[in-house]
């Protein structure tokens, strides 16, 4: 693995909620990465979501666990030099792979990112989770580069997940949860520290599953912003089975097979596979 100054990294993890990798990511892995992904968006999985509204500019584009059908997104998360990076960072002896999600948005796509933090919308209870945003185009203020809420990870707060989408069909799983509304974070942004960083294809954005976060449309005519979220958990993690978690979703049951996973249970096994362990 590249010589990165790994005290530094957690350093601002820890304390902000976000940190960012440079030219971490070997160019091999980008070039059969942007292959990859176009060939999913022009065959888009069962479980795929199309954010933006038919007869809309551009195109905002969602899915999810595609490592089970794509054998380039399955090596990039599984035999990079991401997971090793995440058990170092998570101090953890071993790594399961949660699942990844693919978001892209297109030029002249006027759908945002709401602001969210990730864990509420995760069946997930424990410490040892991390997410690794990796960009595979030059992703600026114009083309949505995500924007996080610097140290929102220590708020001590779980707030209801939001809908990219008003037809995602997520909507009424979330209000399950009962849990409050995030605030109106865009009506008083004077009153937060946005953290955001312009980057080029082999940088990556680390972020914990509390920090608060959302993103612009694609303003750019002419500059893709093809992301792909990679969820990593490590030693302590354990399923939650509160209701309205997004693994409850129609879509997202009919592309995995039967969980049969309780509350306090280890993840592992065919879905949620040990990628890495330093025995």
């Amino acid at each position: 693995m590249k010589n990165i100054d790994f005290k530094k990294i957690k350093a601002d993890y820890e304390l902000n909620g976000v940190t960012v990798i440079r030219d971490i990511i070997d160019k091999k892995w980008i070039y059969s990465m942007q292959t990859a992904i176009d060939s999913i968006l022009k065959n888009p999985g069962l479980a795929s979501i199309e954010y933006t509204p038919q007869n809309n500019k551009g195109r905002y584009y969602g899915d999810f666990f595609i490592w089970r059908r794509n054998n380039t997104f399955k090596s990039f998360a599984f035999d990079s030099n991401l997971p090793e990076l995440a058990a170092k960072l998570l101090d953890s002896t071993k790594l399961n792979f949660f699942y990844d999600q693919l978001l892209v948005k297109e030029p002249n796509t006027e759908e945002k990112t709401p602001w969210h933090h990730d864990l509420p919308y995760w069946p997930l209870s424990g410490e040892k989770i991390i997410s690794f945003w990796v960009g595979f185009d030059e992703v600026s203020h114009d083309t949505g580069t995500v924007k996080y809420i610097r140290g929102s990870h220590k708020w001590n707060k779980f707030y209801a997940p939001a809908s990219f989408g008003k037809n995602s069909g997520y909507n009424n799983l979330y209000k399950k949860m009962g849990l409050d509304e995030i605030p109106d974070i865009d009506s008083n942004i004077e009153n937060y520290e946005i953290l955001s960083w312009n980057l080029n294809p082999g940088d990556i954005i680390v972020h914990h599953p509390l920090t608060v976060h959302g993103s612009s449309g694609n303003k750019s005519s002419k500059t893709r912003r093809r992301g792909l979220a990679l969820r990593y958990i490590g030693d302590d993690v354990t399923w939650d089975d509160r209701p309205g978690t997004f693994i409850k979703n129609k879509n997202i049951q009919d592309i995995l097979p039967s969980l049969n996973l309780k509350k306090g249970d280890s993840l592992t096994g065919d879905v949620f596979p040990l990628i890495w362990s330093n025995n």
